[in-house]
């Protein structure tokens, strides 16, 4: 394509309107801080408040932010599965669900985010609290949960694993069940 010719110029132009209209818009790919979501306000290393409408199962919940619903991943553990298609229900699965249960369903969370937002499923990339509770580190410290390393979501893991390693220690909920 030869932009130097007669009306390149015009062209490039409009190309350049276009791609800066974008970028302010917040689609040109680095400035979407979403990350393919379509909720606004959501920024990396940022907070939102949110209110949970469903349990999903130990380390997954269903909130709305500003009348939207969105599914959330704890970030940092992992809790036995109990709804995962094709998968046997997990030791200590039903009672992490029970837990995470007790600690959120129903209530207002404050959900803070890391270095990305959602993972390749859509979901938002959360650690989860309730007021000064973090619901992350007591599924670990029940022994509900193990911790699960992803990057480059990983600025609670040294404290998580030293969560897990008390509660391994201790033998509580998985680590004396299973």
């Amino acid at each position: 394509m030869n932009l130097s010719g007669r009306g390149g110029g015009a062209g490039a132009l409009a190309l350049l309107a276009v791609l800066v209209y974008l970028l302010l818009a917040g689609g040109g790919g680095g400035g979407d801080t979403t990350s393919g979501g379509g909720t606004t306000g959501l920024t990396t290393g940022g907070t939102v408040t949110a209110k949970v409408v469903r349990v999903v199962d130990g380390d997954t919940v269903e909130v709305s932010i500003g009348g939207r619903e969105e599914d959330v991943r704890y970030i940092g553990i992992d809790t036995p599965e109990t709804v995962k298609p094709g998968e046997p229900v997990q030791c200590y699965g039903p009672e992490a669900s029970e837990a995470n249960h007790e600690l959120v369903d129903g209530r207002s969370v404050v959900l803070r985010f890391d270095r990305e937002l959602r993972d390749v499923y859509g979901r938002l990339l959360a650690y989860v609290y309730v007021g000064e509770e973090f619901v992350n580190e007591e599924l670990l410290a029940g022994g509900y949960a193990r911790t699960l390393e992803i990057e480059p979501n990983t600025s609670m893991a040294g404290e998580l694993a030293a969560v897990e390693e008390r509660a391994g220690e201790a033998g509580k909920g998985l680590w004396e069940a299973c």
